[in-house]
């Protein structure tokens, strides 16, 4: 039985070290303008006016009021309506958390 085992034992082969020569042309090439700079521009003051995430911050806020109001309504809510606003509420933290750590660190 240990001779089995042995049998099916692989050794690895002994690596070999080689040495690439790589020649890497680091020389600036003048490309003229870049065709996307306006579209560069754009994107970073979305980014730097954090449209989106104030856009889903007002979406949802007019979420929890229309949500609000039609459970105040309600003569006898009952458990699955209850849970359904308890979800709507505590999404509210997962967002404003996640809106108050998206900002970046300006050093």
């Amino acid at each position: 039985m240990a001779e089995e085992i042995k049998k099916e034992v692989k050794v690895a082969e002994p690596k070999q070290k080689i040495q690439v020569d790589l020649e890497v042309d680091t020389s600036i090439k003048d490309l003229g303008i870049n065709p996307y700079a306006k579209i560069i521009h754009m994107a970073r003051a979305v980014d730097a006016w954090r449209i989106f995430p104030r856009l889903f911050l007002t979406v949802y806020i007019v979420l929890l009021y229309k949500c609000v109001i039609w459970y105040m309504d309600l003569q006898a809510p009952t458990m699955e309506q209850s849970g359904l606003i308890s979800i709507v509420v505590g999404a509210g933290a997962a967002w404003f958390g996640l809106y108050t750590g998206s900002s970046k660190n300006k050093k």
